[in-house]
């Protein structure tokens, strides 16, 4: 019997033991996920933003070896005005099986079966003058390297508006969601007085399945809303050079009109300050540069040589005094492909239609900027006036929806008027967001078309 009851404990022990490692497990299966998938919440303001894409951007960084690329011709241009030095060294081995020369004089010439010679070369030459072909290379190839260096700067612009247009969507769903949040609950307070005006008689049982229509109507945007949130926070955060997880904050959007932004202020900055202006006439310079280079190519060039040899025919690698030469000798070089002057008129000429062609392509980019400036600011001020009627129907909407909810209180306006007042508010105050954001994306769009600093 002792046996049995102390097998019956060993169970007992054992199932104990079985159902805490249940729990434990449970315990682990329950949270584990929420600590997995905790997301780090970063609080930003739109400068921080801007500043983490333009740090981490990979285009930018393409864009900047682009620069480093142009750099690096420019530096083998300058190479090319260095003297051209080359040295050789040849050895010779020589068999001779019939070395005997006999010409009937009595006297054979007998030359040695084998022979060994060492020659040895070094010259250097410079180039004094090719029609300045050189110069024209270099101030090329500088002029491409600031053509390069614009492209870094069109970059950057593109990147900060794209930052901005991002982070503004995500405030205007931010925005959004806490006007829902207001809004359901004030459809909870009013679906509470229904309710209680039901219990009294005041209402019928369709009144308050209205609400409670309005009220899942207003959650499902609020899921539509919080479906874009998180395709747009996954987006930031890869723009951000975040690992995609991290919740991404805003901070409040404060709209202050720039009362300096004229049009003819905005089109004067533009074409002083905008980037395809300057490396178009850029293109201009090394299309002017590429000209003169070919009539260069109608003169004679000049040169300068020295060349030194080392000749040992001995056979000894170092050989006794005198036996071996080793001349010396200096020279100029000038030459002249007459040739020129008939064959390369017709490059020429296929050179200057480029540069016209360039010229031509810069007055039809300058009509395109006009209109572009043109459009933003006229978007800009839409969007401040927009502003302007938004604020004065919110005003309108609030006191409307006061009127309808005494009225409602007082069992004079029917649910549906109460419902449609609430909606009018509600659908106000979000386009009062959606307005604020899209001033702003404008107003970025301003200072881009205008050439200006998009951080200021």
């Amino acid at each position: 019997m002792k046996k049995i009851n102390n097998t019956i404990a060993t169970l007992s022990f054992r199932s104990g033991i079985r159902i805490m490692k249940n729990y434990v497990i449970m315990f682990l299966f329950l949270f584990i996920p929420f600590i997995n998938y905790a997301q780090e919440v970063k609080v930003l303001s739109l400068n921080d933003a801007i500043s983490l894409s333009l740090a981490n951007s990979k285009t930018l960084q393409l864009s900047k070896s682009k620069v480093d690329q142009a750099v690096s011709v420019y530096n083998q241009t300058l190479d090319k005005a260095l003297p051209n030095a080359k040295a050789s060294a040849i050895y010779n081995h020589v068999e001779i099986p019939a070395n005997v020369l006999d010409l009937g004089t009595g006297n054979p010439i007998r030359l040695p079966s084998s022979a060994d010679a060492y020659l040895g070369t070094l010259s250097i030459q410079e180039l004094i003058f090719a029609g300045n072909k050189l110069k024209y290379a270099k101030e090329s190839t500088d002029l491409l390297k600031k053509i390069a260096e614009l492209d870094v700067e069109k970059d950057k612009d593109d990147i900060t508006l794209d930052i901005v247009n991002s982070y503004l969507n995500l405030y205007k769903l931010e925005a959004s969601k806490e006007v829902i949040t207001q809004n359901l609950n004030a459809l909870d307070s009013q679906l509470k007085q229904t309710r209680r005006f039901f219990d009294q008689g005041l209402v019928t049982k369709n009144d308050v399945l209205r609400l409670q229509l309005q009220r899942s109507n207003i959650e499902l945007t609020g899921l539509d809303l919080d479906r874009n949130e998180n395709i747009v926070n996954y987006n930031l955060n890869i723009l951000l050079g975040f690992n995609g997880t991290t919740k991404i904050k805003t901070t409040p959007l404060i709209i202050n009109p720039k009362d300096n932004l004229t049009f003819s202020a905005c089109v004067d900055s533009a074409l002083t300050n905008r980037k395809e202006l300057q490396q178009i006439d850029f293109r201009t310079d090394v299309a002017e540069k590429n000209i003169l280079s070919l009539k260069a190519d109608k003169l004679p060039t000049l040169g300068a040589g020295v060349s030194a040899y080392y000749v040992n025919p001995s056979g000894k690698f170092i050989p006794n005094n005198n036996q071996f030469i080793t001349p010396i000798s200096l020279g100029l070089t000038l030459s002249w492909n007459i040739s020129t002057l008939w064959t390369n008129k017709n490059k020429v000429a296929e050179a200057t239609i480029k540069k016209t062609e360039t010229s031509i392509t810069k007055n039809i980019l300058i009509d395109n900027i006009k209109m572009d400036v043109n459009r933003s600011y006229e978007n800009y001020i839409q969007s401040l006036n927009r502003i302007k009627v938004i604020n004065t129907s919110i005003a309108q909407a609030t006191e409307n929806d006061k009127i309808v909810q005494s009225k409602y209180e007082n069992n004079i306006s029917p649910i549906t008027d109460r419902i449609d007042a609430n909606t009018q508010l509600f659908q106000t105050k979000i386009n009062l967001e959606i307005a604020k954001t899209e001033a702003q994306i404008a107003y970025y769009n301003l200072l881009k078309s205008a050439g200006l600093e998009l951080n200021r």
